[in-house]
């Protein structure tokens, strides 16, 4: 990888779908909807993609129903308590993830966690996976935005008392990576995770990166 970045003094990471695997209990929660009503399970192939969506995503390709469809709001119920009963039953951090964070600590530098997951979900996440000692853990409910608004960016920054180009954002979704640019962060396509509908080449980031390794070589180039 020869792509330069500006050294940062701080990683944020984006959550489902970039540092935790978290699509195997998103899409048993939303099926668990399906088989609850005597219907067949939506393919995980099908449902993987749009597990960085949440409830909107799941429930989108599930039911074919929107936010502001009937009956969306009682499914997102329903869904989101399915979730919370089974948070981490399948979650694992992606291949690679340990190791990365273990290099930014040793080169004394933070990293943190910015989610669009509701706040109740991601403090009951972290530490079921390992991610407890994250210096900042903003999630979407924690501002009065979420992503593509930069604000859960800028309020990471607050809390780790560093400016924004001193950060590095790393998502796997195309709001992630207008988030980070509409904060004036150096971004980061993560290429391993869930990617939604489109390929992360199209979204304008400083770097796609193929796996967590990739990011250590920025790191080592920075």
């Amino acid at each position: 990888m020869t792509i330069r970045l500006r050294a940062p003094k701080a990683v944020l990471f984006d959550l489902d779908g970039t540092l935790a695997d978290t699509a195997p209990d998103l899409a048993a929660a939303a099926n668990k909807l399906r088989t609850d009503r005597g219907l067949t399970p939506t393919p995980f192939e099908q449902l993987r993609p749009v597990a960085s969506a949440g409830a909107r995503g799941l429930i989108g390709v599930a039911f074919g129903l929107m936010p502001a469809d009937a009956g969306f709001d009682a499914l997102r119920s329903e869904f989101l308590a399915n979730y919370a009963a089974k948070i981490a039953d399948r979650t694992t951090l992606f291949d690679g993830i340990a190791d990365l964070l273990e290099t930014i600590e040793s080169r004394g530098l933070k990293w943190g966690v910015v989610t669009n997951k509701p706040e109740l979900y991601t403090n009951a996440l972290l530490p079921l996976i390992g991610l407890q000692h994250t210096a900042c853990s903003i999630s979407g409910d924690t501002t009065a935005h979420a992503k593509p608004h930069p604000e859960p960016l800028f309020e990471a920054c607050r809390r780790l008392g560093l400016a924004a180009q001193d950060c590095w954002y790393v998502g796997d979704d195309l709001r992630d990576i207008q988030a980070g640019k509409a904060a004036g962060m150096p971004t980061v396509a993560a290429g391993w995770g869930y990617c939604g509908h489109s390929a992360p080449q199209s979204w304008d980031a400083d770097c796609v990166a193929r796996d967590p390794a990739d990011i250590m070589r920025l790191l080592c180039a920075s």
